[in-house]
């Protein structure tokens, strides 16, 4: 290989490593940085709950203990909402609090038990599809009575 491309090739590696290394060390900055909190309305207004529901969220144990200002209320993490964010995307897809339990303790567990939660998430997804499939049906339904009264509307 000419010696000029080989120190051209070196060169651009060398650049993109180092602005590779450079984004890198700014993301981490600029995530250690951010320690942007919410209080409890905030992360409920975020996450589509009332405050009264996050604190039960809280009180069943589905959300680890939240840090606290120095006025002792509720500081909520980005980590923090993004967890209930995942909690109410659960709950509205019909999963059951008990197994939303499960997958709580689960996760606080470590990486071993990602089998199981990943088993969890095969068998609700799969009850999710069955709703979807019912959803399908009665839509279908709805829509055929929509045009047959549009259609005796029309008619007179």
């Amino acid at each position: 290989m000419d010696a000029s491309l080989d120190e051209s090739l070196d060169k651009s590696l060398d650049e993109s490593l180092d602005k590779s290394l450079d984004e890198s060390l700014h993301k981490s900055l600029d995530e250690s940085l951010d320690e942007t909190t919410f209080t409890v309305g905030e992360a409920a207004d975020r996450v589509g709950l009332t405050a009264y529901t996050l604190r039960w969220y809280e009180q069943e144990g589905l959300v680890s203990p939240v840090g606290r200002d120095s006025a002792g209320r509720r500081r909520y993490t980005r980590q923090d909402v993004d967890w209930l964010m995942l909690l109410t995307r659960l709950r509205r897809t019909g999963m059951p609090v008990r197994e939303m339990r499960r997958y709580t303790d689960l996760a606080r567990q470590g990486d071993h038990t990602l089998g199981a939660r990943r088993q969890l998430f095969e068998a609700h997804r799969e009850r999710v599809l069955a709703r979807m499939a019912e959803l399908e049906q009665d839509l279908a339904v709805l829509n055929f009575k929509i045009e047959a009264y549009g259609q005796l509307e029309r008619a007179d």
